[in-house]
């Protein structure tokens, strides 16, 4: 329960002290770190569950796989479920399945029966997910919307940093069933606190009447299924199953915008998708969670192979980037507040491209120094531009729109990272000239690694292209201006004359 209190202190920094604010925020921050923590809590067991059932270790890696792909195939769906019936009902019935599931997952007699409990628990996470941040807008004021989006950021790092280290802590103290058995209290205080400091459902009729778009939610899970699965097996290869999937899913999608723009009731109003705040905002997510995916695909390598560090010394050095995210979090959040999205959308892309230079440069000058010193300015970075685009986005969306709105950055974000682990993992490789990176030399690997973030560099600048393009679009739309102030360019000299 410490956990609890640690949320619920910050949480009421930023609501300003307001007791319903600061435990709605808890509650909401306590969702993103378990669906964060499920995510990374099971990779560190791969080894110790193909072990306990007697598995290889690509099947060991479905329980990973199957998490991943409930949570981003579902995602939408929930968000849009959660905008129809209520979002808060929802969320509740997302928290129960994600903590039944996880006993379930202690309990499992066989791998499989694990795979399945796993892929339940991902539906639980998408739930939390989609609907914590649908939520921010009507837990706290807009003018604090900035701030609420860097707490969400902040539980989150913390949930992705705290996986692998109290993962292996557990394992080797208590067995395996314990990484699971671990959400049951934290899962029953989110439980608690939803239900006391989240206002009820409203009952609106014209929402909860219409039908809910079945042909589209298959649709859209088989085609985001078929892409996922295309991205994750074979990861060393590229073939002709990986092909056939990628065909399947271009396939999935044409079919889903054909039935999208006939049907009356759409999962997904493709319309609202030409809003440059909603369709930029999510290519660039795609984007900068692709090349933020880089440094966990390459960092490893180049840490063990080119600087010769130890697993512990890697795994030390690696830790500093979800430590600088927990820490930055709340700070963006709240220089958003200040200096509005749009602005510090731009310059968290500015610097994130500084990053990616010297993650390309410095190491092979400075060695680990250089590879610490790149990672203290992209981090930052990511984190501002993910509080910042997530504001943005969802500052202005109507609350019919929340939920389907949510479900859609945190896809963005899903995909990204899926693209990411395939596409610069394979420039990484073509660029080293190895075909076996665990057993390519110290130069190979730093080329590799050199190669792969001056190219993370050209996807976040194009990124920043996107954010000018916006902003300047919308200062020639006045009534838009008007319509969406804040969330695009505002002026810089006015801001420095307000400070």
């Amino acid at each position: 329960m410490g956990t609890q209190t640690n949320y619920a202190e910050t949480a009421d920094e930023v609501s300003g002290g307001k007791p319903a604010q600061t435990g709605a925020l808890a509650a909401l921050s306590l969702c993103m770190l378990l669906s964060s923590l499920g995510t990374s809590i099971a990779n560190v067991g791969l080894p110790t569950f193909a072990a306990a059932f007697g598995a290889s270790f690509q099947a060991a890696q479905w329980i990973v796989i199957a998490y991943l792909l409930a949570s981003t195939t579902l995602i939408v769906s929930i968000g849009r479920l959660g905008d129809m019936i209520g979002r808060r009902r929802l969320l509740l019935a997302g928290i129960i399945a994600f903590t039944a599931a996880s006993v379930l997952c202690s309990l499992a007699p066989g791998l499989w029966p694990l795979v399945a409990a796993r892929a339940l628990q991902g539906l639980g996470a998408a739930a939390m997910m989609a609907l914590a941040m649908a939520l921010v807008g009507e837990a706290v004021p807009k003018e604090k919307t900035g701030s609420a989006m860097g707490l969400l950021g902040t539980t989150s790092a913390i949930g992705t940093a705290l996986g692998p280290s109290l993962g292996g802590l557990l394992i080797s103290s208590f067995g395996w069933p314990a990484i699971f058995l671990l959400n049951m209290p934290l899962g029953a205080a989110a439980f608690l606190l939803v239900q006391r400091y989240l206002a009820a459902d409203g009952g609106g009729k014209p929402q909860a009447s219409r039908e809910f778009d079945i042909a589209g939610t298959i649709l859209l899970a088989a085609t985001l299924a078929a892409y996922a699965l295309a991205m994750t097996l074979g990861r060393n290869s590229f073939g002709p199953l990986n092909v056939t999937l990628l065909c399947l899913a271009l396939l999935g999608l044409i079919a889903f915008v054909a039935v999208e723009a006939k049907t009356s009731s759409p999962l997904i109003r493709l319309p609202m998708l030409r809003d440059p705040a909603l369709g930029t905002g999510l290519a660039m997510s795609v984007l900068v969670a692709t090349v933020m995916m880089a440094t966990l695909v390459v960092g490893p390598f180049y840490l063990s192979r080119t600087l010769g560090l130890d697993a512990a010394m890697a795994g030390l050095v690696l830790s500093a980037g979800p430590a600088i995210s927990t820490l930055s979090g709340i700070p963006a959040g709240r220089l958003i507040d200040r200096l509005g999205a749009s602005s510090a959308l731009i310059v968290s892309l500015v610097v994130m491209a500084v990053g990616c230079v010297g993650l390309a440069l410095l190491p092979n000058l400075f060695g680990m120094t250089g590879y610490l010193a790149a990672i203290v300015v992209l981090t930052p970075g990511y984190q501002l531009f993910q509080a910042a685009n997530n504001t943005a986005i969802m500052r202005d969306v109507g609350p019919e729109r929340r939920g389907v709105v949510s479900g859609l950055v945190n896809l963005s974000r899903n995909l990204g990272l899926i693209t990411g682990a395939s596409a610069m993992g394979a420039i990484f490789a073509f660029a080293s000239g190895a075909a076996d990176m665990a057993k390519a030399g110290p130069e190979a690997v730093a080329e590799g690694m050199q190669a792969t973030f001056l190219t993370a560099a050209a996807l976040v600048l194009a990124a920043l292209g996107l954010a000018i393009a916006t902003s300047l679009f919308s200062t020639s739309h006045p009534g838009r201006q008007a319509k969406q102030n804040r969330m695009y360019l505002p002026n810089f000299l006015a801001f420095h004359r307000r400070s």
